[in-house]
């Protein structure tokens, strides 16, 4: 089986696990581990779940958010104390160790921006969690970053789903990279412009 076929097989089993009467509590695991080691995004739980319950969008956004951000301590520790035992065969499986190298570099200047980054777009979480174990960024830091963009990204979809239903699925499924990217560079955009002012 190639990779892609595994991580297909994993995507179906995930959705598969949305429409369970036990949802919540795999889309707490699902978000936990995603943080830390797994490759699928909650995102595939969080959709069809909030479209299946709108009434509980906020609920489930909140679950969602609270299990991304205990995954991201237990890729944090990963970093801090499991390195060359787990994190650099893991990061050399999934391919992203060469990422993991060059993002290691700006963490010194720009550490909060990086998580928060990662944490909001369809960046590869758990690299940012273990890079930020390995050079042990402030886990105040790192926790505020967290909380703020897995809370950001995950609540804009409840409400956007709430609000539009069935198309804005389609339409945040189809998007979601360019829109996480966009609402990145206008949010450092408006930093930057009340800095200035």
């Amino acid at each position: 089986m190639t990779f892609t076929g595994f991580v297909r097989k994993i995507y179906d089993s995930v959705i598969h696990l949305s429409e369970s009467k036990y949802a919540l509590y795999w889309l707490a695991v699902i978000s936990f581990i995603e943080s830390s080691f797994f490759p699928i995004p909650p995102d595939i739980m969080l959709i069809p779940m909030i479209l299946a319950t709108p009434q509980k969008a906020w609920k489930i956004a909140a679950v969602c958010t609270v299990s991304s951000v205990i995954g991201a301590y237990f890729g944090y520790i990963i970093g801090v104390y499991f390195f060359q035992l787990i994190a650099e065969p893991l990061l050399n499986f999934y391919g992203y160790l060469e990422k993991f190298n060059s993002f290691k570099n700006l963490y010194e200047e720009y550490g909060a921006w990086i998580v928060f980054g990662a944490g909001i777009t369809p960046f590869p979480y758990k690299i940012i969690t273990i890079a930020s174990g390995v050079v042990h960024l402030n886990l105040i830091v790192f926790t505020i970053a967290s909380i703020i963009a897995r809370g950001m990204r995950f609540f804009l979809i409840a409400w956007l789903l709430k609000v539009w239903g069935e198309s804005m699925r389609t339409f945040i499924e189809k998007n979601l990279g360019w829109l996480s990217v966009l609402f990145l560079v206008l949010l450092i955009g408006g930093f930057a412009l009340v800095k200035l002012l």
